[in-house]
This record gives structure tokens, C-alpha cells and sequence, in this order.
């Protein structure tokens, strides 16, 4: 793995800009993943993620042709991707929500991976905003994500951003065994 800050000068935070993804993106989307698992192997971070199994270059593909995953650029430099749209997973309808969301007014946010060379430099952060604007401008003051109970990162990052976490389903999840999944949600303009 080639250190993104060497790679690249980093950006301020007016140059992170969110787009749809395109297939021309597909190497640097499955490179991030990769630079995630590389990470985890070297115990720098616990996402809960198998590589092989979740998230994979297919998986990727099959989000972009739905035209659901997005990226965040900094500088010209894809840094981070996430599936956005109203799906939620069976899973979801196994949590205890605190809200009664109508699921026509649910968005929902997947998969939402970071170059791990760019922690903590705002992308994280930049890609929920855009997340938020995003469901909002399409109806759905109502957001919901969920992480692998043992990804600390993320859970302290969406808390954070005003993420409670509603309840913890113990299950298999995108082919991977005994996760425990940690399902989020955030009311916005209410």
C-alpha cells in the first residue's frame, strides 16, 4: 500500500467534493478496500470485514450500475465511497428503533469506507454531510446506517455526529458470520 499523503498533497476541505460513481472509479473503490484490509491484518483497525467475502470489487460494480455508490474526491483523488439509497436490510427489521420511520422516508447509508491513509482528516465526517443533504433533498428525514460492533472508529465517529445507536442484531451479514450489527439512526428537521 502506497501512502495516499505521499501519493498526494492533501486538500483542504473545500476540495472534497461527493459524486456518483462511475465504472471508470472501480480500481480506486477496490483499492481502498483493500487498503482496509491490509490495515486490519496489520491490527491498525477492526472493521469486522472479510476480505473475499465483504466488500469486494463486485459488490462495488453492482452498486455503481445501480447508480447508488458514491465517492468523495479530495483534490481529484478518490478517499472514500459509500452505497447510498432506501434499502433496509432484513436485518433492519429485526432492530428496535425508536422512531417509526415510514420506509418510503428512510435513507439509508452502506459501506461507507475511508483510504485509511486519510483517518481522521475530515472524510468521514464530509461524506455523512453530504449523506444528510442528500436524504434530504430526495424526502427522507429519516437515516439509518449500521457498522460490525467492533468497528470503535465508526461507532465513535457517527456518535459524534449525532448517531444513536438504536439496538445491537446478532447476525450474518453480507456473507459474514456472527457479526453483531450495530444499527444507527438520525432524525433531521424534526
Amino acid at each position: 500500500m502506497v501512502s495516499y499523503e505521499k501519493k498526494y498533497k492533501y486538500m483542504p476541505e473545500e476540495r472534497k467534493v461527493v459524486r456518483k460513481a462511475k465504472v471508470s472509479d472501480i480500481d480506486r473503490i477496490a483499492e481502498i478496500y483493500e487498503n482496509i484490509f491490509c490495515a486490519q491484518d496489520r491490527g491498525e483497525l477492526n472493521v469486522g470485514w472479510v476480505r473475499g467475502v465483504y466488500p469486494s470489487r463486485e459488490t462495488a460494480m453492482q452498486a455503481i450500475e445501480l447508480g447508488e455508490l458514491f465517492v468523495l474526491e479530495d483534490g481529484g483523488v478518490i478517499a472514500a465511497s459509500a452505497k447510498i439509497n432506501r434499502t433496509q436490510g432484513e436485518e433492519y427489521s429485526r432492530a428496535k428503533w425508536t422512531v417509526d420511520a415510514p420506509d418510503g422516508q428512510v435513507m439509508v447509508l452502506h459501506t461507507l469506507t475511508v483510504d485509511p491513509a486519510l483517518r481522521g482528516k475530515g472524510c468521514g465526517t464530509r461524506f455523512v454531510d453530504f449523506y444528510e443533504k442528500y436524504a434530504l433533498e430526495n424526502g427522507c428525514p429519516y437515516l439509518r446506517m449500521d457498522t460490525n460492533a467492533i468497528n470503535a472508529s465508526a461507532r465513535r465517529l457517527y456518535a459524534k455526529l449525532g448517531y444513536a445507536e438504536a439496538d445491537i442484531v446478532p447476525c450474518n451479514f453480507n456473507g459474514i458470520p456472527g457479526v453483531n450489527l450495530v444499527c444507527l439512526e438520525k432524525t433531521l428537521g424534526k
